[in-house]
């Protein structure tokens, strides 16, 4: 099963260095029977950029309490799209977590199919969002705005071959 996972670069960097991510549990993001019932008429390509998208998210919610705690991240989201035993990962029911799955176990770099990361020029949109995120999420349409203005860049694309690049 294919799982997509977000992450930083300083996080990506200690996946590198360990050989895996983790520690477990992990919160993932899949293609799930919820998430196919919410999305009706979408082909398995549509499902995943679906479940890339909420990673994505998720990714710049890591950021954003990075941030908030001092923590000098990059302003780049990251995703680790990963397979992952279908029958180790644990999906949710409720339709508001359609795609949130569990990961019991650390996953080896080995299972890494690919990374995700935003294009360096999509930073200043990231950085408007970061400061917005946590607003969005409890309704404030203008900050919803500067996320939006952040999910609008697509996230690149890179083998995991060229993770050592990302982290220079």
């Amino acid at each position: 099963m294919r799982v997509y996972l977000p992450c930083t670069l300083p996080a990506l960097a200690r996946v590198a260095a360990d050989g895996e991510l983790g520690p477990p549990p992990l919160t993932g993001y899949a293609v799930t029977p919820a998430l196919v019932e919410w999305y009706v008429s979408g082909d398995t390509e549509e499902l995943e950029y679906v479940a890339l998208t909420d990673a994505a998210r998720a990714s710049l919610r890591m950021l954003a309490a990075d941030r908030a705690d001092g923590v000098d991240v990059p302003a780049r989201r990251v995703v680790i799209a990963a397979e992952v035993p279908e029958g180790s990962v644990t999906a949710g029911v409720d339709l508001e977590e359609r795609s949130r799955v569990r990961v019991p176990a650390s996953v080896p770099l080995g299972k890494v199919a690919a990374v995700h990361v935003d294009d360096p020029q999509a930073a200043p949109d990231i950085e408007a969002a970061l400061s917005a995120v946590f607003a969005a999420d409890n309704g404030d349409e203008d900050a919803q705005f500067d996320v939006d203005g952040a999910e609008a860049h697509e996230l690149l694309w890179y083998a995991t071959q060229e993770i050592p690049d990302l982290l220079t």
